[in-house]
């Protein structure tokens, strides 16, 4: 009679898989927490120091202040976004342009001061219009307008600058400029193979409204992590940079000009909440200021990462490097003329 051996047991067989023998040797998330609160405890006397300290309290405040100003705009600005990006179909676009493309560029430019959105929004809007048959110019002319002359932004401007309400028009003039002139000059240079349509609906598969809450969540966290950054850098900048620095910087034009729209490309704040950080920083010129809102909501690492992601990195080489130029050219005529 055959007798069956058992098989050899194989090393590590029988034993717990090697993720749970991490997780035991790893600090779980509440136990870390408790941890940080505990030296946070612990270390309550040099912190309440270093808070009590001018600078850390002059920063508190302009960090205070940003937020707290900001918030309310950026908020209703996600909720009608998100309410726009969902309920409102892109073939209503399509039919309220005009067939000219040179004619439907003013038209899709002009629609941004009457559709609110942000930034975040803007860019699948644009790509469901490329994607509906509408002529990439117009699109593009809308990404550029929507989130730079919707009445929550122009609203937002306003407050934060109540003593230059002409900040207001010259920011609408030179934004929809902008757009304009970027949409027309799509049309005459672009190549449709610079262009990768989007190949899908960015609401697939979802009720409209679980689409909703989602775009509000994300949103929310992306922007608000956005406008937690640039009241930092802006808090920083009022409270640590020295002053003599920021002298140096704003009293030349151009220094000052390209300096703060740089700034706007490096700190990706939403539009909701970008004019509270530039009427922080006082040191520099309307100009220089002016400058960083307008290329703020053109063009920024996000909108970069979420335009050669949209339409092909191909097709964001070549427009985020235009735009840029183009808004601070605009921002600075503009300025000339109006501020």
């Amino acid at each position: 009679m055959a007798i069956t051996k058992a098989a050899p047991q194989r090393a590590g067989e029988g034993a717990s898989p090697p993720v749970r023998e991490e997780e035991r040797r790893g600090l779980s998330s509440p136990l870390t927490l408790t941890l940080l609160l505990v030296m946070m405890v612990l270390a309550q006397g040099p912190i309440r120091r270093a808070l009590a300290a001018p600078v850390m309290q002059s920063w508190t405040t302009v960090f205070v202040a940003v937020i707290v100003q900001a918030l309310p705009f950026l908020v209703l600005g996600v909720l009608l976004s998100a309410a726009i990006a969902v309920f409102v179909p892109a073939s209503f676009f399509a039919r309220a342009l005009p067939k000219r493309p040179a004619l439907a560029v003013p038209v899709a430019g002009a629609a941004g001061a009457v559709l609110p959105g942000c930034e975040c929004a803007s860019v699948p809007v644009a790509g469901a219009l490329v994607r509906r048959g509408v002529t990439p110019a117009a699109a593009l002319a809308f990404l550029l307008s929507a989130p730079a002359i919707n009445p929550i932004v122009l609203t937002a401007t306003a407050v934060a600058f109540p003593d230059a309400p002409e900040m207001v028009l010259a920011r609408l003039v030179a934004s929809l400029l902008v757009a304009c002139a970027m949409g027309w000059l799509w049309l005459r240079l672009g190549r449709a193979d610079w262009l990768r349509p989007p190949a899908r609906e960015a609401y697939d598969g979802q009720g409209r409204g679980a689409a909703f809450w989602g775009s509000v969540r994300h949103d929310v966290m992306h922007a608000g992590g956005f406008l937690v950054i640039g009241a930092i850098a802006a808090a920083t900048l009022k409270a640590v940079v020295p002053e003599g620095w920021l002298r140096v910087a704003a009293d030349h034009p151009v220094v000052s000009v390209l300096a703060l729209a740089i700034l706007a490309v490096l700190l990706s704040i939403c539009s909701e909440a970008d004019a509270f950080v530039a009427a922080s920083l006082t040191q520099f010129s309307l100009t220089a200021r002016l400058a960083f809102l307008v290329v703020g909501p053109m063009i920024d690492l996000k909108l970069f990462a979420m335009q050669a992601g949209t339409f092909g990195r191909g097709f964001a080489l070549r427009f985020a490097p235009a735009t840029f130029v183009l808004a601070v050219t605009v921002s600075v005529l503009t300025g000339a003329v109006l501020l």
